[in-house]
């Protein structure tokens, strides 16, 4: 349903977290179904961002963040790679977030970055960018490390 855009998905997504909310694991498989759901028309990060308003997502559970954050970065490439950047730049705005209460968790979500060097243009200079403004930043150890990294990869 999700992944078709089917017209009933959204009431079928209601009612399985209605009957459901009360298991926490099976409420991040709920928010991991919707974040890895096909790219349409540009929506996927809306869906992400509007899933993080949810009233069960908090960005300081950390299977809570690897269901909606981590897993949109990783495991959607259609809706994280646009053309306009927005999903890197998105990216950039929760590592540095996630880095300041949950450095092995902001380390993992960089790791999305890792292969920047491969993509195409523009998708490789807006990745560069993203990087960039991270490592800008006063980060820990753990994600400073992944994000040099990824920076020395072009080197």
């Amino acid at each position: 349903l999700v992944d078709a855009d089917a017209p009933l998905a959204e009431a079928a997504l209601a009612r399985f977290h209605e009957l459901f909310k009360a298991d926490p694991l099976v409420v991040d498989k709920w928010f991991a179904l919707q974040t890895s759901a096909n790219e349409r028309e540009g929506r996927g990060l809306a869906r992400v961002k509007a899933l993080m308003q949810h009233p069960d997502f908090t960005l300081h559970n950390p299977n809570r963040a690897r269901s909606v954050v981590h897993n949109f970065a990783h495991n959607n490439p259609a809706a994280f790679h646009r053309r306009d950047a927005a999903g890197y730049v998105f990216w950039a705005e929760q590592v540095l977030e996630i880095d300041s209460f949950n450095p092995s968790l902001a380390a993992r979500l960089a790791r999305a970055l890792d292969r920047w060097p491969k993509l195409d243009e523009p998708y490789r200079s807006a990745a560069r960018e993203a990087l960039l403004r991270v490592a800008k930043a006063e980060l820990s150890g753990d994600t400073r490390e992944i994000i040099d990294r990824a920076l020395a990869a072009d080197a």
